[in-house]
């Protein structure tokens, strides 16, 4: 459970490195670029792997099925 949490906090920390950056890389768009060219820019960019990255491990820490499976106690 522990490792989970942890898992957790570093595909938040993940997440949030790679889309404070991806906002910064907006300003782009005031420069002159187009929404493809930015497109294509943004897919050659670490960020956008950290961010999907995030993502992907913040999902199977959420909904992966736990291991530890739970004994049930009866009543006496």
């Amino acid at each position: 459970m522990v490792f989970r949490f942890i898992m957790l906090l570093v595909g938040f920390g993940l997440a949030v490195s790679g889309g404070i950056s991806i906002l910064a890389y907006l300003n782009l768009f005031a420069v002159g670029y187009d929404v493809s060219s930015f497109s294509s820019f943004i897919v050659r960019r670490v960020e956008f792997y950290l961010l999907i990255g995030g993502f992907i491990i913040i999902t199977l820490c959420l909904y992966w099925p736990s291991s530890s499976k739970k004994k049930s106690h009866k009543n006496l």
